[in-house]
Formats: structure tokens, sequence, C-alpha cells
């Protein structure tokens, strides 16, 4: 019984210095991966939100119809309200890989002697 309630959470505690170790860096590949991950997601949103869109557009105007026929008095559409914009097919352009920075590739100047007064 003792060595259960010692032994458990001392392994526990040696245990968790493998739990605060860190990570390598991603490589270049895995950042240029995880930037097109990243940019699809955001147009599989910008689709979702036009398929919305046009949903709702669909579902009013048949309101509109079915108001107009029974002539019932209906609310008019909402004015400066955008119209749905369709975000296309997903063409991702990688950004361009960073050049060196400008201090490295400019030789570095010569120190001047100092004068002697």
């Amino acid at each position: 019984m003792f060595a259960s309630k010692v032994l458990i959470p001392l392994g526990l505690a040696l245990c968790s210095g493998l739990v605060l170790a860190k990570l390598p860096a991603p490589s270049d590949e895995a950042k240029a991966k995880a930037a097109e991950a990243a940019a699809k997601t955001a147009w599989s949103n910008k689709v979702a939100d036009f398929q919305l869109c046009k949903s709702q557009d669909k579902v009013a105007g048949a309101y509109m119809a079915q108001q107009k026929k029974a002539a019932a008095p209906a609310a008019k559409p909402a004015s400066g309200v955008p119209a749905c914009a369709d975000p296309g097919p997903f063409a991702y352009v990688p950004p361009a890989p960073a050049s060196a920075p400008a201090a490295a590739a400019a030789p570095a100047a010569a120190p001047t002697p100092a004068k002697k007064t």
C-alpha cells in the first residue's frame, strides 16, 4: 500500500520532464504545407458562406413571392446588404522565398584607425 502511494506520484513526477520537452522547429516544407492548409480552409469557409447566402436568398425570394400571392404587405427587403460573392476555384500561390537580409549581403566596411593627437 505504501509503495503504491509513493511510487506512483514519484514516477509521474519523473515523467513530467518529458512533457516539458520542446518540439523541434518545423521545416520550411512543413511551414509551406501549413500555409497551404490554412489558405484552403479559408477558401472552404468562403465557399460555405457563399452557399449559405445563396440559400438565404432563395428562401427570402420564396417568402416574398408567397406574400405577394397572399396580397399581404410583405416587409421590404433590407437595403445595403451586399450581394453573394462567389469565391471562385481554389488557387494557392505560395509566397516568394525570403531573400538574404540586405545587411548580410552588403560587405562590411573596414574600420578606420583612430587619429592620434
